[in-house]
């Protein structure tokens, strides 16, 4: 019997797995390691970086079914065609697994207008059939998967760290952090995003190809919800790009959640926001990511330590607490106090924050690029830009440095595969999910 050690329980790891039990036609045994709690211990200490159902198994829960959004699969498996069937296929087993069948669809009238309300003010508005599962949801979806995957015999072993993987020329395993040495026939890489850093410095000690992906760097923006009821009603996580005018850097929107709630996350060393939507409880808000994308060159490449670096420097002084601004207060250079919030329009969904001065803990060039995007945005969704509108920093999108592999996402180490936002092929549940199918299934072929 062969084994099959897959580093991670995410979305990539998951669809790995489930891809490896059902078509490998000899006996296969297939282990997760998943550094984080179980499924149920997530719920109950409300861990949202790590455990089984990766970052995205607690997330909004939005699933952008489009190959070209949250990654790029195109340019993996080299066609669209076959990028399409996946993204499919991703969504057939969330479906099987119970996400909500309503798919939105953006188009009609009121989708042209946006699109050319849009187009004036020199912004792209994407369109993306999406189907939302929600907060809420998104756990029993997960947990219909493991389910599943037990059924398979697939082991799913949490609070487990991979310290390393055991290589030469071929792979042998893994190392975890107890000492204890397992042995594999293949690995599959996916430590989601919060391993990418372990990724990085595996992939260096290995000799793994690698290069840099930008990194995006920004804030979590909270209106009043009825400022983006308009647009929420023909998207459901409505995605614009521009280009700040002063920089012209690449500004854009992630993660709209409508009648949400901002959230904190803890990172090693600081900590970030994310949002949060549920299909049956509603804030008054509404919430989502304003991301400035960032590109360093040489000799300074490393943008996973450059985003790090500005997380700890914002964690510091917000005295590890996110820290939160009125947009008018940025916009006069001014910090806010609890006093100024209390008198904005929006009350904030977060609590556990620090008022204070973004532009103290952003680059002058992002804070810039935030409120001119900001401005251009107002004249898509009028209200985005009002002096009464929060920011919440950091958020920070780490997309991993690539590793290079070939169209199986094989390594340059013979039965080492990579997948998932972890090994940055992936930005967003579906495509983490279609590289870890990519993956599984080459795995799968090869033990015939």
């Amino acid at each position: 019997m062969e084994r099959v050690v897959i580093v991670g329980a995410g979305p990539a790891g998951l669809f790995a797995a489930r891809e490896v039990a059902l078509r490998a036609e000899r006996d296969v045994e297939v282990v997760v390691y998943e550094q984080g709690p179980s499924l149920e211990d997530r719920l109950e200490s409300g861990e949202v970086m790590r455990g089984v159902g990766g970052a995205g198994g607690l997330s909004d829960g939005v699933l952008n079914l489009r190959p070209d959004v949250g990654g790029d699969l195109v340019s993996i498996v080299g066609d669209k065609r076959s990028a399409n069937e996946l993204v499919e296929y991703v969504d057939e087993v969330f479906l099987k697994h119970g996400a909500p069948k309503e798919l939105k669809v953006p188009e009609g009238p009121k989708v042209e207008e946006i699109a050319l309300r849009a187009a004036a003010a020199d912004v792209e508005f994407v369109r993306i059939p999406q189907r939302h599962i929600g907060s809420d949801n998104l756990p029993k979806v997960i947990g219909s998967l493991v389910r599943e995957l037990e059924e398979l015999g697939v082991k799913i072993v949490p609070e487990t760290r991979v310290e390393r993987i055991l290589a030469d020329e071929c792979v042998r395993g893994v190392k975890l952090e107890d000492g204890r040495e397992v042995e594999a026939d293949y690995v599959i890489a996916a430590p989601g995003r919060v391993g990418a850093n372990w990724m990085m410095h595996e992939a260096k000690r290995l000799g793994l190809g690698l290069r840099y992906n930008p990194i995006d760097v920004g804030v979590r923006v909270e209106v009043p919800r009825i400022v983006m009821e308009p647009v929420v009603e023909v998207s459901l996580d409505p995605k614009f790009r521009t280009r700040a005018p002063t920089y012209d850097d690449p500004v854009r929107t992630f993660c709209v959640c409508h009648g949400g709630y901002v959230v904190k996350e803890n990172y090693e060393g600081f900590v970030g926001v994310n949002g949060h939507s549920y299909r049956r409880k509603k804030s008054e808000n509404t919430n989502f990511a304003f991301l400035v994308s960032v590109d360093l060159t040489e000799p300074v490449e490393n943008t996973i330590e450059y985003g790090r670096s500005i997380g700890r420097l914002a964690t510091t002084i917000g005295g590890n607490r996110p820290i939160i601004q009125r947009l008018g207060d940025l916009r006069r250079g001014r910090r806010s106090t609890w006093d100024r919030i209390n008198r904005s329009h929006v009350t904030p969904t977060l609590m556990d924050v620090t008022p204070g001065d973004i532009s103290m803990a952003l680059p002058h060039r992002v804070t810039v690029d935030i409120i001119e995007g900001l401005e251009r945005l107002d004249e898509v969704i009028p209200g985005v830009a009002s002096d009464s509108t929060l920011l919440y920093a950091p958020e920070i999108k780490f997309y991993s440095a690539r590793v290079e592999t070939n169209e199986d996402l094989e390594t340059r180490v013979e039965n080492l595969f990579v997948a998932g936002d972890g090994a940055g092929l992936s930005r967003d549940i579906v495509n983490a999910a279609a590289t870890g199918v990519i993956a599984g299934r080459a795995v799968a072929e090869r033990i015939g």
